[in-house]
């Protein structure tokens, strides 16, 4: 069953639409707080669509994604518990669960052991918003909170965007080609890394 590539198809289109700067900026906002689809969906078939523009489209995703960061960050810390009922209803409780006792077991270390971890997992194909609200339930210190989104987030979209500048049409070919066993691949890294944290959390 093919999925990713009409998705991906559908986004293309939308990506020559005249606020498509605008859609991609408050996807990457929303992502970082509640919304499951990352925005490297949009930003991929934007660049493709306007190479030229792809620094300005990153630069913009990784503007939403920060502010995104930061409320995301401060729901964790203040409205945890009296949101806790409705993250659980929208399935997302079980991986900020298993993230808190993630990032916990980092703060443990230092702060900038979660500063490393959060890097790396900035990097990796997972909903930015697990790594948001945990970070603001455990409390880790916002100055490396806040480096880490920064670094983990950029490069990703700046790295998106540069293999579509510089790799041009066979860039964009070879992404199309790919976007099914890609998505798929990246949902299941996804649903192993939160049943491994899940297993942890409940192992400790």
């Amino acid at each position: 069953m093919k999925v990713f590539g009409p998705l991906y198809d559908r986004a293309l289109r939308w990506a020559g639409h005249p606020h498509a700067p605008a859609y991609l900026t408050g996807l990457s906002f929303a992502e970082a707080i509640i919304f499951p689809v990352m925005p490297e969906v949009m930003l991929a078939p934007m660049c493709v669509a306007q190479p030229k523009r792809g620094w300005r489209f990153a630069t913009l995703s990784l503007l939403g994604s920060m502010v995104g960061a930061m409320v995301g960050y401060a729901l964790g810390h203040y409205a945890f518990q009296a949101v806790k009922p409705l993250l659980a209803t929208i399935g997302m409780l079980p991986g900020i669960e298993a993230g808190i006792a993630t990032v916990q077991a980092k703060m443990a270390q230092s702060p900038w052991a979660v500063f490393w971890f959060l890097v790396v997992g900035g990097f990796m194909p997972i909903p930015m918003k697990v790594f948001t609200w945990a970070s603001g339930i455990v409390g880790v210190p916002l100055l490396p909170y806040a480096l880490s989104m920064l670094v983990g987030r950029a490069k990703r979209v700046f790295l998106l965007a540069g293999a579509i500048r510089f790799g041009g049409p066979r860039a964009a070919a070879v992404l199309r080609r790919w976007i099914e066993p890609l998505g798929w691949i990246a949902t299941v890294l996804v649903a192993g890394l939160v049943a491994w944290l899940v297993w942890r959390a409940t192992s400790a």
